[in-house]
């Protein structure tokens, strides 16, 4: 029996082995990650206070929250640093202790797995594909109060829909969500990668709503997943310092809070990686656009998820076709709540983008004919 293997986005050692390749000649589309990779002021940042590993962290990251105040527009009080999302999502769940949860799918499946350890009961509201994934807010609203959900989790901008609520949906969400007792976990580790930003976050909400959690994080947009740094924001100051109380102190090392601060304050970097995410993934999904034998659904993340429509061509098909040329996408045949033939890809540089572009094309016109 041939049996198709399941890699995550992230497997890029176990692809490798499994089809004989040599990582460094694997341009990776699968893991979302910024292609520009760290920035060179951080990088130098860092290599010159080594000295740091010889101190603990200030408990309380005084001067981290400082920074996340400023770049975000809300209190330090607001904030609480982690050791990546992971943690805070796990800190979160753990504080709240919700009795039925809502998640918003298909998305990321850590939130599932964390719940799973609580005892909460889980469902999933499926965006819907003939509505190119865009949350209808007042359905999903009717869905939790016949549900009797106390808790809401969705990413914003999603992944790997690449689709993303606006503010002011968010605004009536939450208020619905405040009168019938439903707390909101928002998960924006893409939302800097927003055509707009501002019309997407949910941030600015803290200051409204007290059920609200906004979580963020460094991985994808700053290219730094190894460093594990994560920070929540609530205007719920009981809530906070609830997870704070359940978080195993110095949760975030000292080379970490220092680095997320020059990391948050490097404009220049911040500029060049929304000028590029910007204008290639706007360049790309024109290109899918106009394909014949696929689908592309407006993005809002630095990566775009695409429907193979042409019989008989399945998203391991497209997938292996990738690989084998070097280009690592994701085969979404694992994602919950999505049903089809569909990957993901991530935006890179222009001369790869332009690759995958043409390998796709290849692919979609050979099962044409």
């Amino acid at each position: 029996m041939n049996t198709r293997p399941v890699f995550h986005g992230s497997d890029i050692e176990k692809i490798c082995a499994y089809y004989h390749l040599a990582k460094e000649n694997i341009v990776n589309f699968g893991a979302n990650v910024n292609p520009l990779g760290l920035s060179e002021n951080v990088k130098n940042a860092i290599a010159a206070h080594l000295d740091l590993l010889s101190s603990y962290p200030d408990r309380d990251y005084t001067s981290l929250r400082e920074t996340i105040s400023g770049c975000c527009g809300i209190p330090a009080d607001f904030v609480l640093p982690g050791n990546g999302s992971s943690e805070l999502i796990s800190l979160l769940i753990e504080a709240r202790a919700p009795r039925h949860t809502l998640i918003l799918g298909p998305t990321y499946s850590e939130y599932s797995r964390e719940l799973s350890f609580s005892g909460s009961t889980q469902e999933y509201y499926h965006l819907r594909e003939d509505r190119n994934f865009e949350l209808d807010v007042e359905d999903l609203c009717r869905t939790l109060e016949k549900g009797g959900h106390d808790f809401l989790i969705l990413c914003n901008p999603n992944n790997p829909t690449s689709s993303a609520v606006m503010q002011e949906d968010l605004r009536g969400l939450l208020s619905f969500c405040s009168e019938n007792d439903i707390f909101v976990m928002i998960d924006e580790t893409y939302v800097e990668f927003a055509p707009d930003v501002k019309a997407v976050t949910a941030v600015p909400l803290t200051k409204e709503f007290s059920n609200l959690m906004v979580l963020r994080g460094v991985s994808k947009f700053f290219a730094a997943p190894g460093m594990r740094l994560g920070y929540g924001i609530t205007g719920n100051a009981d809530f906070l310092r609830t997870m704070k109380e359940k978080q195993i102190p110095w949760s975030l090392n000292s080379i970490g809070a220092f680095a997320g601060e020059q990391m948050l304050k490097d404009s220049g970097y911040i500029a060049e990686t929304r000028s590029l995410i910007l204008s290639e993934r706007s360049r790309m999904f024109g290109a899918l656009s106009k394909m014949s034998g696929c689908r592309a659904y407006t993005p809002y993340a630095n990566f775009i998820l695409v429907r193979i429509t042409r019989d008989g061509l399945t998203s391991y098909d497209v997938f292996e076709k990738c690989i084998k040329k070097g280009l690592m996408i994701r085969d979404c045949s694992s994602f919950q709540c999505l049903d089809g033939e569909y990957v993901r890809f991530c935006i890179m540089m222009p001369g790869d983008n332009t690759r995958l572009l043409d390998v796709l094309h290849s692919e979609l016109s050979e099962h044409g004919i």
